[in-house]
C-alpha cells in the first residue's frame, strides 16, 4: 500500500488545501493529512479544532484519509506512517525556493521518502491561509477561498469581541 503524507498547519483549511488532497488521492492508497501543532506560531485554531476542521472537510471524498496531528520532526512523522511518498502544494515561485530547500534537507534525513510537488489549480493559486484570516479580520468576503463551515468558523473567530 503506497501511503502519502500532506503535512501543513491547515489553519484554517482552504479550497486549495482540499484542492490538492484531492489530486493526491490519484498519486496514493491512503492520504494522512498531518495537521502540524504549531501552537507557538499563534495559531487562529487549536490543534484540535484545525483537524476536526480538515476531517469534516476531507468526509466528502470517497477515499482512504486519515488526519492526524504531529509535532515531531516532518521525517519522523512519515516514518512513523510508513509513508513514501510527501505531497506538497505549490501556488508560486516563492513557495517553490522554501519547498526546494526543505525537499533537499528531508532527503538527507531519508532517502527513501520522496516529495511531490502540485501545482495548485490556476483558481486556487492566490489562497493562502494567512490571507484568508487577514481578510476575515478587516470583514472581507472569504467565501470563495474556504469551505462554507470553515469560513462560518473563521468568521467566529475573528468577530469583534463587544
Amino acid at each position: 500500500m503506497r501511503i502519502g503524507l500532506y503535512p501543513g498547519t491547515f489553519d484554517p483549511v482552504t479550497n486549495g488545501h482540499l484542492d490538492i488532497i484531492g489530486r493526491a488521492m490519484k498519486l496514493v492508497d491512503r492520504l494522512v493529512v498531518g495537521v502540524a501543532q504549531n501552537d507557538d506560531k499563534g495559531p487562529l485554531f487549536l490543534t484540535d479544532e484545525r483537524v476536526e476542521m480538515v476531517r469534516a472537510e476531507v468526509a466528502r471524498f470517497d477515499a482512504d484519509i486519515v488526519v492526524k496531528p504531529f509535532s515531531s520532526l516532518l521525517m519522523h512523522f512519515a516514518e512513523e506512517l510508513d509513508a513514501s511518498v510527501i505531497v506538497r502544494g505549490l501556488r508560486a515561485v516563492a513557495d517553490f525556493e522554501y519547498e526546494f530547500q526543505m525537499t533537499a534537507m528531508n532527503q538527507r534525513l531519508n532517502q527513501d521518502i520522496e516529495t511531490v510537488f502540485l501545482m495548485a489549480d490556476p483558481r486556487h493559486q492566490a489562497i493562502a491561509s494567512r490571507l484568508v484570516k487577514e481578510i476575515a479580520r478587516l470583514d472581507g468576503d472569504i467565501d470563495s477561498f474556504v469551505p462554507p463551515a470553515v469560513a462560518a468558523a473563521v468568521r467566529q473567530k475573528v468577530k469583534p469581541h463587544s
